[in-house]
């Protein structure tokens, strides 16, 4: 029995088909609708989502025998969601969750809760990119009336095409900013406080629980046969860790995008002044009775491309143009430390103002010192994060599984691993989110006997990308003598008395 897995991404939709074994038999990605608006702001159509669906499912359908198919999983990207009425009808497009028009709204929210309480209670920070925020900028541009209206994210909204189910998981409602992670249920009062009905969110379910089967109207358009357990997965980062079996102590998830996150797995508990001071966020994992922790870089990946862009003149340098820039800088670390910060800082020190900075450049420096420069600043904040979360009490982090695009850069690949000290795992599935999604309906809908046997699914691995002794002597002092204090210096914008010598002398002080 084959299990299908569906990822709404940001950029990207994918389907994809797999087999008992965790072996992908068929894969179709299809570019997302355009986020735009005649709104003017950043959302998604509802309808051409769903086109865009039914379509890569058609094109996966093409491999294999559609009545093989024992159950479907839906992943997405997390905060982006829309309103619905009661009959399913769009009451507003897909709000994107990159869209930054709810900043105004995000920034009244701490005023309400009152100082420290709602990361306590729901685990994240409030955003722009917080579905609450957006919810309620809808309500103040548009005069909404909520009544009869639920909010769905992109995850929920596809399964509830295909089933006729409105409903959650834990792991995407934790990111709306109205849930409560202690009691895995809505913040009634919370949600009262702002004049929001309790009834605008759907029901939350663990991930991978089935809502309902294939409705005659959704196996029409898409071409999947009516009756097969549809269920929700979660959020795509989360999913795809579970299908990269990082949810045990000392292993970790590191997704490598254009955004890069890194994120592991702790029991549920009350948090407190620890976690908040950590800058990371937190939830319900897609494993079961687990939570997660969670920071991330915004432009990873982005900045790679930034650089290939500044570099290439009239195109962008490729992969492989960059690996071959990285060999000419020389086999030891760099001399040259780049702030990765060019759309703020996430954590441990959440800095939405702060900018990215080449630090100690001279004249001798030249395209491939810049290059390395880019993928060990880079580097150097997933320590900073990887460190961060280590400071709860956690336990050691030894094992880092990586997926993503960025994991196709051999050379990157090894600067991480020799800044951290942990051996890097190269996921072997390269849409790991589909697949983590496809994993967690199998074994919500009794295909897989526990969650044991989904996990021995997972984690199969590609490469194994060992830390040089060395190198890594190296770069924990050049992280904790330069990176540290340079990071505290732009993220809180402090001055220093002979600011401006302490920068002619970088270059000195990389020295032991």
């Amino acid at each position: 029995m084959m299990l299908l897995g569906l990822d709404a991404g940001t950029t990207q939709f994918k389907a994809g088909l797999f087999d008992e074994g965790g072996q992908a038999v068929a894969l179709a990605r299809r570019a997302m609708p355009p986020a735009t608006s005649q709104l003017g702001h950043a959302a998604y159509d509802p309808e051409a989502l769903w086109q865009t669906a039914c379509a890569a499912v058609r094109e996966v359908l093409g491999a294999v025998t559609a009545g093989a198919i024992g159950a479907i999983g839906v992943a997405s990207m997390a905060e982006t969601g829309l309103l619905l009425d009661e009959a399913g009808r769009p009451h507003s497009p897909l709000l994107a969750w990159f869209d930054t028009a709810p900043s105004a709204q995000a920034a009244s929210l701490p005023e309400a809760a009152g100082p420290g309480q709602r990361l306590a209670i729901g685990g994240i920070y409030p955003s722009f990119k917080c579905s609450l925020a957006k919810i309620l900028w809808w309500r103040d541009t548009h005069g909404a009336r909520f009544e009869g209206l639920r909010w769905l994210s992109v995850a929920d909204y596809l399964a509830y095409r295909l089933c006729g189910v409105m409903a959650t998981d834990y792991s995407l409602a934790g990111r709306t900013y109205a849930f409560r992670l202690s009691e895995a249920a809505w913040d009634g009062e919370w949600l009262e406080r702002l004049g929001l009905p309790a009834e605008l969110f759907p029901p939350a379910r663990p991930a991978g629980t089935p809502l309902g089967v294939v409705r005659a109207d959704a196996a029409a358009a898409s071409g999947l046969p009516a009756g097969i357990p549809v269920a929700i997965g979660g959020h795509d980062h989360l999913c795809a860790a579970f299908a990269v079996g990082a949810v045990t102590p000392g292993v970790v998830f590191d997704s490598m995008g254009t955004a890069e996150t890194l994120l592991g797995t702790m029991a549920p508990q009350l948090l407190g002044t620890a976690e908040q001071a950590s800058g990371l966020t937190f939830g319900w994992h897609t494993a079961r009775a687990r939570y997660y922790w969670l920071g991330g870089l915004s432009t990873s990946g982005g900045a790679v491309a930034w650089l290939r862009g500044v570099l290439g003149e009239e195109a962008l340098l490729d992969h492989e143009e960059v690996e071959t820039l990285f060999a000419q800088s020389g086999s030891e670390p760099g001399c040259l430390l780049f702030l990765p910060y060019l759309a703020g800082s996430g954590a441990p020190r959440p800095d939405p103002e702060a900018c990215a900075a080449f630090i100690g450049l001279s004249a001798a420096d030249g395209r491939a010192e810049l290059v390395r420069a880019v993928l060990e600043g880079t580097a150097y904040q997933m320590e900073a994060i990887r460190r961060a979360a280590e400071a709860l009490g956690q336990g050691p982090i030894e094992r880092i599984v990586v997926a993503g695009g960025g994991a196709r850069s051999r050379s990157w690949l090894q600067v991480k691993a020799d800044v951290t000290g942990c051996v890097h795992l190269v996921a072997a599935e390269v849409e790991a989110a589909a697949f983590g999604a496809a994993l967690l309906a199998g074994l919500g809908g009794g295909l897989l006997a526990g969650e044991e046997e989904a996990l021995a699914a997972a984690g199969q691995v590609a490469e194994v990308v060992e830390p040089d002794v060395a190198r890594h002597e190296v770069y924990q002092r050049r992280y904790e003598k330069l990176f540290v204090p340079w990071q505290q210096l732009v993220l809180h914008g402090e001055e220093k008395e002979e600011g401006v010598d302490e920068r002619v002398a970088v270059r000195d002080s990389w020295g032991d």
